[in-house]
């Protein structure tokens, strides 16, 4: 089990990466995170072949790990809406029930649930790689515990405990963390891990020792800053740090409106060599772009909201000067739902709002969500967008809103097309293109359609090869076998 000094830590990096090398010492591997706290998240089947929903951590986790990804991996999430209300997602499903009950009433609640899919997958391979959530060591959370000294006392795992040496105060970090643990969760510390370091690891001596001598844990691995790893940023935006280097030949600029969600999905283009992607908050982030750069409208978690933003900012008025011109403008799922005249509000989901006005459409928001992977086709397309035409790509659906023509501007002649129905449109001009298929840009045939420039789209299995090679060098010889040898 990975646990962490704080959010941040490194806990879902390293525990990729670990999932990828216990797979390939030949043992049948699987990721487990009790409850997550993430916009972030991908469709996975779930119990009678419903699909649900989980987050991209333990999405990506199950592929290094070469398992199906599936809901038990990840049996609560908990989707932030504002900043003291989140949707409760449970074994793939939105529960209107746990989203309103009381913190500590929902834990109770929740944790034969979170113990049964834990077990479960305990008993259907040879090991799990666990991770925590923050850090163990919230005491006034531990009544609550259902994700860290819960779940690594019922696993009875061995724990190493991992922190961000780039922040500074690691090791008082690392000591204070287990000191605040109880004694019976301070056995179950087999090592430290100091992660994002930048130096001379020389340099860190006498202090592992020193810190051994406190406590009795080793430090297993010194790890260093891993500025272009390949993973999605779980918890926040890509470093501008991490930005791959060379000549630009194409700008992507993501509105980075306050309730984004699904922006994993953007690191395939941060791979690509030549390309620069682009947070923008303001309308001076878009005044440098031309005509062959990019404006994304992505997901959204709160889309009535997030548009008010946009125009607060006057966002809005950038967005429609960009698309005038010509430039090529993307929406994603709640950025389609943005590019329409108006979002339709009767249940209560999300609020009504006008949109952009950039497409003819209209959304309505349901209580039902929309859940499903989907694989299309594109047929012809118009301009800007025309290097998709015939280009089958894969994806996945999470919306609550159902998007329709408007019946009164189609009847005046609005020229705008319905690509594929219920999912995808695209303006007359053919550079605003809208779709619900999140995805769409991690798909190897349409980066190789969009940008035919691009040298070579990296692949996940590549990253997670890498990752794997990295934790090999970097942990001390011995122990990751060690881990997860028989006890004495």
């Amino acid at each position: 089990m990975l646990l962490g000094t704080s959010s941040g830590a490194g806990k879902s990096w390293l525990a990729t990466a670990l999932c990828r090398w216990y797979s390939d010492q030949g043992l049948r591997v699987a990721p487990f995170k009790a409850q997550n706290m993430s916009n972030n998240a991908r469709v996975v089947p779930g119990p009678g072949g419903a699909m649900g929903e989980i987050g991209s951590a333990q999405y990506f986790q199950a592929l290094a790990a070469r398992a199906e990804p599936e809901v038990r991996m990840n049996p609560l999430l908990l989707k932030p809406e504002a900043d003291t209300r989140s949707q409760v997602v449970c074994m793939g499903q939105v529960s209107a029930e746990l989203g309103a009950m009381p913190w500590h009433a929902r834990s109770a609640r929740v944790w034969p649930q979170i113990a049964a899919a834990l077990d479960a997958l305990r008993a259907e391979n040879d090991l799990l790689v666990i991770e925590g959530a923050g850090s163990p060591a919230e005491i006034n959370l531990y009544a609550s515990d259902i994700v860290n000294l819960r779940v690594a006392q019922h696993a009875q795992a061995r724990c190493l405990l991992v922190t961000d040496i780039d922040r500074g105060g690691a090791f008082a970090h690392l000591y204070g963390t287990w000191a605040l643990l109880p004694e019976a969760q301070r056995a179950l510390i087999h090592g430290f891990v100091l992660n994002k370091f930048r130096g001379d690891a020389a340099l860190l001596a006498p202090a592992p020792q020193k810190l051994q001598d406190l406590t009795g844990v080793p430090t297993v691995a010194t790890i260093p800053m891993q500025w272009r790893h390949g993973l999605p940023e779980e918890d926040g935006l890509f470093d501008e740090r991490s930005r791959a280097a060379g000549a630009v030949h194409t700008s992507v600029a993501v509105m980075t409106c306050p309730h984004i969600s699904n922006l994993d999905e953007f690191q395939a283009l941060r791979n690509l060599p030549g390309l620069r992607l682009l947070w923008a908050r303001s309308p001076a982030d878009l005044a440098g772009l031309g005509a062959s750069d990019w404006v994304i409208l992505p997901g959204s978690k709160a889309t009535a909201a997030d548009l008010a933003w946009l125009r607060a900012q006057g966002l809005d008025q950038a967005i429609a000067a960009h698309a005038a011109r010509g430039g090529m403008l993307l929406g994603l799922c709640g950025g389609l739902q943005m590019l329409g005249e108006a979002l339709i509000d009767s249940a209560g989901i999300d609020g009504n709002a006008p949109g952009l006005g950039l497409l003819p459409l209209v959304t309505r928001f349901a209580p039902t969500k929309t859940l499903r992977r989907t694989r299309v086709r594109f047929p012809t397309l118009q301009g800007a967008w025309a290097a998709l035409s015939g280009v089958q790509a894969s994806g996945y659906e999470i919306h609550h809103g159902q998007t329709v023509w408007h019946p009164a501007m189609v009847a005046g002649g609005d020229a705008a097309r319905e690509l594929i129905p219920g999912l995808a449109w695209q303006n007359a001009a053919g550079n605003v293109l809208g779709l619900y298929l999140h995805g769409l840009l991690e798909d190897p045939a349409v980066l190789q359609a969009l940008f035919r420039c691009a040298i070579q789209v990296p692949t996940l299995e590549s990253v997670f090869d890498g990752l794997a090679r990295v934790a090999d060098s970097c942990f001390a010889p011995g122990v990751l076998q060690a881990l997860i040898a028989p006890a004495a």
